[in-house]
């Protein structure tokens, strides 16, 4: 085992993706162990794994994504933000978190987010005269907002793993995504006056209504999506499905910016984004069987209930764990090794599965910007052009801000059960 742990540590060095390190440390360990009739379950397992229904509400969510994005709503999103809070001190910031927080709820992925935001956002602000360093950090700060505001491809996959309702899962991430996105704001709020940063011209209330009435067909694909899952209409992939076809109605009916021709490309995107995230779920599955076949997570959990008895500092050990955690693996690879090893230990502590899965979620995307190895940090890094240390101090403030919201979520429960409770 000691040499397929090494071998798993090296190959992520090597900034390996995940999906090929699960599965060449899972034949080398079982080539190592000598359990060579293993292979033969090797396929079984790796398609089991993606033989769920729910899964297919990521492969939608992401068509739902390309198709905003070519039938100019993802545009007119932006371009409300900045109507609604660009003349404040500091507005293209403002802006930049609203955006992320109005596309939160199309996109679900951090790591897509933060690089289809930074194409945007990052030149825009420092056009404005702000810095490079802070309008990367902004803009990858607030593309934590994608797995936390529903939809999200974390808590689908969550929910899936350990058998929770994603309905659930979406109404108890309204409330933190918003906390979150608001703890953003004050930050820039007092960043700007500190910093005596410019505003721009307030529009005029003619600007603001036009505007209003201009995004109000694009603003209809998130409520629709919300709206449905809360009374019942439809579940979480059927969502997904009509979350599809509103926005081909409303790219190609109302805005007239999505063409019949750009349908190909769109499917094409779609596909080779699903493949990648299939394979790693398929991975993830395969390398999680085999620790529970090896019992890993039974003994780790033992060993985790020997540390306290304590509620409270079993939360407090499990945040610095998934910080940890979601520094080096991916999200969706780390739920669903992770999420079968915590579940029993749930009752022990008396800790609802929901409130759970909102935590390790959180702590998941606050690790892919945790400096030295967040994933989110390189591509934020590299697609801003912006060095990494440079990054890192200004992104600092925000983890901080972001840390104090996880503990607030863990701590205060009713944060993430009382949306859920009260509509069910």
């Amino acid at each position: 085992m000691l040499t397929a742990l090494l071998a798993f540590i090296v190959l992520l060095l090597l900034r390996v993706p995940i999906a090929l390190v699960l599965g060449i440390v899972t034949v080398l360990y079982i080539i190592i162990s000598g359990s060579m009739g293993m292979l033969d379950t090797v396929p079984q397992r790796l398609f089991s794994g993606l033989e769920n229904y729910s899964l297919l509400a990521i492969s939608l969510f992401m068509l739902a994504g390309e198709i905003m994005n070519s039938g100019g709503i993802t545009r007119r999103l932006v371009g409300f933000a900045q109507v609604l809070v660009g003349h404040f001190r500091g507005g293209l910031a403002y802006v930049n978190v609203v955006s992320n927080m109005l596309l939160a709820s199309i996109i679900g992925s951090a790591n897509a987010q933060i690089a289809m935001m930074s194409r945007t956002m990052v030149p825009a602000m420092e056009k404005e005269g702000y810095d490079r360093g802070f309008s990367s950090a902004t803009t990858a700060a607030s593309g934590l907002l994608g797995p936390i505001i529903p939809p999200s491809m974390l808590f689908i996959i969550y929910g899936v793993t350990s058998g929770t309702s994603i309905g659930a899962m979406f109404l108890a991430g309204i409330l933190p995504g918003l906390l979150l996105g608001f703890s953003f704001v004050g930050l820039i709020a007092y960043l700007g006056y500190k910093e005596k940063w410019g505003s721009q011209r307030r529009k005029s209330l003619k600007e603001v209504s036009k505007s209003f009435f201009n995004v109000i067909p694009a603003l209809s694909v998130p409520l629709i999506i919300i709206l449905g899952i809360i009374t019942g209409a439809f579940t979480p992939t059927e969502s997904a499905a009509v979350a599809c076809a509103v926005a081909f109605v409303t790219g190609f009916a109302f805005y007239r910016e999505l063409q019949i021709k750009n349908i190909p490309k769109i499917m094409v995107n779609t596909a080779i984004t699903t493949a990648t995230v299939t394979l790693l779920i398929g991975m993830a599955n395969v390398f999680g069987w085999l620790l529970s076949r090896e019992r890993l997570p039974q003994e780790f959990a033992d060993w985790m209930m020997t540390l306290t008895e304590n509620p409270l500092v079993f939360l407090l050990l499990l945040n610095v764990f998934l910080l940890l955690v979601g520094m080096v693996l991916d999200g969706i690879a780390a739920l669903i090794i992770l999420v079968p090893i915590f579940m029993p230990m749930l009752a022990t502590y008396g800790i609802d599965p929901i409130h759970f899965g909102v935590i390790i979620c959180l702590n998941l995307a606050i690790g892919l910007l945790t400096p030295p190895i967040g994933a989110g940090l390189f591509i934020a890094s590299s697609i801003s052009e912006v060095r990494i240390e440079r990054l890192t101090r200004a992104i600092l403030p925000f983890l901080i801000v972001s840390i104090l919201g996880l503990l607030l979520v863990t701590y205060v429960p009713q944060l993430v059960t009382w949306l859920p409770n009260l509509l069910n």
